[in-house]
Protein backbone atom coordinates (compact mmCIF):
# COMPACT_ATOMS: atom_id res chain seq x y z
CA UNK A 1 0.00 0.00 0.00
CA UNK A 2 1.64 3.22 -0.78
CA UNK A 3 2.08 6.16 1.78
CA UNK A 4 1.83 9.61 0.71
CA UNK A 5 5.02 11.69 1.61
CA UNK A 6 3.90 13.83 3.93
CA UNK A 7 2.60 10.65 6.03
CA UNK A 8 5.96 8.89 5.56
CA UNK A 9 8.40 11.62 5.29
CA UNK A 10 6.51 13.87 8.06
CA UNK A 11 9.47 16.09 9.93
CA UNK A 12 13.21 16.54 9.49
CA UNK A 13 14.34 13.68 11.85
CA UNK A 14 13.23 11.44 9.84
CA UNK A 15 13.77 12.76 6.38
CA UNK A 16 17.52 13.00 7.50
CA UNK A 17 17.54 9.45 8.48
CA UNK A 18 15.88 7.79 6.22
CA UNK A 19 18.11 9.00 3.48
CA UNK A 20 20.83 9.12 5.26
CA UNK A 21 21.15 12.81 4.92
CA UNK A 22 23.52 15.34 6.49
CA UNK A 23 23.05 18.94 6.42
CA UNK A 24 25.76 21.55 6.06
CA UNK A 25 26.43 25.29 6.30
CA UNK A 26 30.01 25.10 5.00
CA UNK A 27 29.32 28.19 2.22
CA UNK A 28 31.69 26.42 -0.48
CA UNK A 29 29.09 23.79 -0.79
CA UNK A 30 26.33 26.28 -1.56
CA UNK A 31 27.46 29.24 -3.49
CA UNK A 32 24.81 29.45 -6.30
CA UNK A 33 22.79 31.18 -4.42
CA UNK A 34 25.38 33.62 -3.20
CA UNK A 35 27.23 36.82 -4.67
CA UNK A 36 30.78 36.78 -3.05
CA UNK A 37 33.18 38.76 -3.82
CA UNK A 38 35.97 37.42 -6.04
CA UNK A 39 33.01 35.34 -8.05
CA UNK A 40 30.76 36.18 -10.51
CA UNK A 41 27.69 37.68 -9.62
CA UNK A 42 24.32 36.47 -9.79
CA UNK A 43 22.86 36.81 -13.61
CA UNK A 44 21.65 40.83 -14.01
CA UNK A 45 18.04 41.60 -14.33
CA UNK A 46 16.94 43.69 -17.23
CA UNK A 47 14.48 46.61 -16.76
CA UNK A 48 11.22 44.45 -18.04
CA UNK A 49 12.06 41.66 -15.62
CA UNK A 50 12.54 44.07 -12.85
CA UNK A 51 9.54 45.64 -14.03
CA UNK A 52 7.40 42.34 -13.89
CA UNK A 53 9.05 41.84 -10.72
CA UNK A 54 7.56 44.89 -8.89
CA UNK A 55 4.34 44.10 -10.10
CA UNK A 56 3.99 40.97 -8.91
CA UNK A 57 5.67 42.45 -5.30
CA UNK A 58 2.46 44.95 -5.54
CA UNK A 59 -0.11 41.93 -6.40
CA UNK A 60 1.14 40.13 -3.50
CA UNK A 61 1.04 43.30 -1.13
CA UNK A 62 -2.67 44.31 -2.01
CA UNK A 63 -3.97 40.63 -1.57
CA UNK A 64 -1.91 39.49 1.53
CA UNK A 65 -3.00 42.88 3.30
CA UNK A 66 -6.66 41.39 2.69
CA UNK A 67 -5.95 38.64 5.21
CA UNK A 68 -4.18 34.91 5.02
CA UNK A 69 -3.85 33.58 1.35
CA UNK A 70 -6.56 30.92 -0.02
CA UNK A 71 -6.44 28.09 -1.97
CA UNK A 72 -3.68 28.41 -4.58
CA UNK A 73 -3.13 32.12 -4.46
CA UNK A 74 0.33 31.34 -3.71
CA UNK A 75 0.95 29.64 -6.97
CA UNK A 76 -1.17 31.69 -9.18
CA UNK A 77 -0.08 34.65 -8.06
CA UNK A 78 3.66 34.30 -7.65
CA UNK A 79 5.27 30.84 -8.08
CA UNK A 80 3.72 30.29 -12.03
CA UNK A 81 4.36 33.85 -13.08
CA UNK A 82 8.18 34.04 -11.42
CA UNK A 83 8.73 30.77 -13.32
CA UNK A 84 7.69 31.98 -16.47
CA UNK A 85 9.78 35.01 -15.91
CA UNK A 86 13.20 32.81 -15.01
CA UNK A 87 12.13 30.94 -18.33
CA UNK A 88 11.72 27.72 -16.81
CA UNK A 89 8.31 27.50 -18.89
CA UNK A 90 10.20 27.27 -22.26
CA UNK A 91 12.40 24.88 -24.14
CA UNK A 92 14.30 22.60 -23.28
CA UNK A 93 12.62 22.70 -20.12
CA UNK A 94 9.52 20.32 -19.24
CA UNK A 95 7.47 21.19 -16.56
CA UNK A 96 5.20 18.08 -15.18
CA UNK A 97 3.20 18.51 -12.05
CA UNK A 98 2.69 16.49 -9.46
CA UNK A 99 -0.25 15.46 -7.34
CA UNK A 100 -1.06 17.16 -4.61
CA UNK A 101 -0.85 15.95 -1.29
CA UNK A 102 -2.16 16.93 1.62
CA UNK A 103 -0.21 18.07 4.96
CA UNK A 104 -1.14 17.90 8.87
CA UNK A 105 0.76 19.41 11.25
CA UNK A 106 0.12 19.62 15.26
CA UNK A 107 1.71 21.81 17.15
CA UNK A 108 0.61 22.72 20.55
CA UNK A 109 -2.21 24.51 20.02
CA UNK A 110 -4.02 23.32 16.68
CA UNK A 111 -3.51 21.86 13.90
CA UNK A 112 -2.49 22.86 11.03
CA UNK A 113 -4.19 22.31 7.29
CA UNK A 114 -2.43 22.72 3.94
CA UNK A 115 -0.88 21.02 1.11
CA UNK A 116 1.79 20.90 -1.11
CA UNK A 117 1.76 21.21 -5.00
CA UNK A 118 4.93 20.19 -6.41
CA UNK A 119 6.43 21.03 -10.20
CA UNK A 120 9.37 19.25 -11.36
CA UNK A 121 11.34 20.62 -13.85
CA UNK A 122 14.06 19.25 -16.13
CA UNK A 123 14.02 16.32 -13.31
CA UNK A 124 16.93 18.24 -11.68
CA UNK A 125 14.93 21.32 -10.48
CA UNK A 126 11.93 21.39 -8.47
CA UNK A 127 9.63 23.32 -6.92
CA UNK A 128 7.42 23.06 -3.90
CA UNK A 129 4.51 25.80 -2.67
CA UNK A 130 3.20 25.15 0.53
CA UNK A 131 -0.52 27.14 0.47
CA UNK A 132 -3.10 26.88 3.58
CA UNK A 133 -6.56 27.97 3.76
CA UNK A 134 -6.82 29.24 7.13
CA UNK A 135 -3.09 29.34 8.30
CA UNK A 136 0.20 30.06 6.89
CA UNK A 137 2.30 27.20 7.64
CA UNK A 138 6.02 27.75 7.83
CA UNK A 139 8.87 26.73 5.24
CA UNK A 140 9.71 24.20 7.86
CA UNK A 141 6.76 22.35 7.28
CA UNK A 142 7.93 21.92 3.37
CA UNK A 143 11.63 20.99 4.41
CA UNK A 144 11.18 17.18 4.87
CA UNK A 145 9.01 16.42 1.74
CA UNK A 146 11.39 18.84 -0.60
CA UNK A 147 14.32 16.64 0.73
CA UNK A 148 12.17 13.48 -0.03
CA UNK A 149 11.54 14.35 -3.92
CA UNK A 150 15.25 15.69 -4.11
CA UNK A 151 16.19 11.78 -3.75
CA UNK A 152 14.33 11.01 -7.01
CA UNK A 153 17.15 12.80 -9.26
CA UNK A 154 17.57 10.57 -12.06
CA UNK A 155 21.15 11.83 -12.42
CA UNK A 156 22.58 11.49 -8.76
CA UNK A 157 25.98 12.67 -9.82
CA UNK A 158 24.76 15.74 -10.48
CA UNK A 159 22.67 18.14 -7.46
CA UNK A 160 19.40 18.50 -7.39
CA UNK A 161 17.92 22.01 -6.47
CA UNK A 162 14.58 22.89 -4.61
CA UNK A 163 12.88 25.95 -4.12
CA UNK A 164 9.97 26.36 -1.53
CA UNK A 165 7.78 29.13 -0.85
CA UNK A 166 5.00 29.19 1.07
CA UNK A 167 3.83 32.66 -0.61
CA UNK A 168 5.67 34.91 2.28
CA UNK A 169 9.02 33.48 1.39
CA UNK A 170 11.54 31.48 -0.41
CA UNK A 171 14.17 29.53 0.40
CA UNK A 172 16.47 27.41 -1.66
CA UNK A 173 17.55 23.91 -0.96
CA UNK A 174 20.32 21.93 -2.26
CA UNK A 175 21.42 18.36 -2.43
CA UNK A 176 24.33 16.15 -3.28
CA UNK A 177 23.42 12.58 -3.22
CA UNK A 178 26.98 11.69 -4.61
CA UNK A 179 29.98 11.04 -3.53
CA UNK A 180 28.19 9.72 -0.12
CA UNK A 181 27.30 10.68 2.23
CA UNK A 182 24.21 13.05 1.29
CA UNK A 183 24.39 16.04 1.90
CA UNK A 184 22.18 19.33 1.46
CA UNK A 185 22.25 22.60 2.11
CA UNK A 186 19.97 25.90 2.37
CA UNK A 187 19.62 29.28 1.46
CA UNK A 188 18.53 32.00 3.76
CA UNK A 189 15.07 32.92 3.14
CA UNK A 190 13.83 35.74 0.95
CA UNK A 191 10.99 37.15 2.44
CA UNK A 192 9.24 39.62 -0.32
CA UNK A 193 7.66 41.63 2.85
CA UNK A 194 10.98 42.67 3.68
CA UNK A 195 11.59 44.98 -0.35
CA UNK A 196 11.61 44.35 -3.64
CA UNK A 197 15.59 43.43 -3.66
CA UNK A 198 14.73 39.66 -1.69
CA UNK A 199 12.42 39.19 -4.56
CA UNK A 200 14.89 39.84 -7.24
CA UNK A 201 17.49 37.93 -5.95
CA UNK A 202 15.08 34.83 -6.23
CA UNK A 203 14.63 35.86 -9.35
CA UNK A 204 18.53 35.84 -10.08
CA UNK A 205 19.02 32.48 -8.74
CA UNK A 206 16.03 30.59 -10.66
CA UNK A 207 18.00 32.08 -13.71
CA UNK A 208 21.76 31.19 -11.89
CA UNK A 209 20.41 27.51 -11.28
CA UNK A 210 19.22 26.76 -14.76
CA UNK A 211 20.87 23.73 -15.93
CA UNK A 212 22.80 23.62 -19.36
CA UNK A 213 20.75 21.78 -22.30
CA UNK A 214 21.91 18.18 -22.87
Amino acid sequence: MAIAITEAISTLAIAEQRFGLQRTEEPAFFPEWRSPQGRSPLPPLSQLEQRELRQLRQRYLYQRSKGQWLESTALLLLASPLLALAGFYDPPFTVRAEESVRLTLVDSEEVLQGRLDVLVLLEQVWVVVVESKKTALSLWSALPQTLAYLQANPHPQRPSYGLMTNGDEFAFVKCQTQPTPPVYGLSRPFALLTGAPEFETVLQILKHLTPPPG
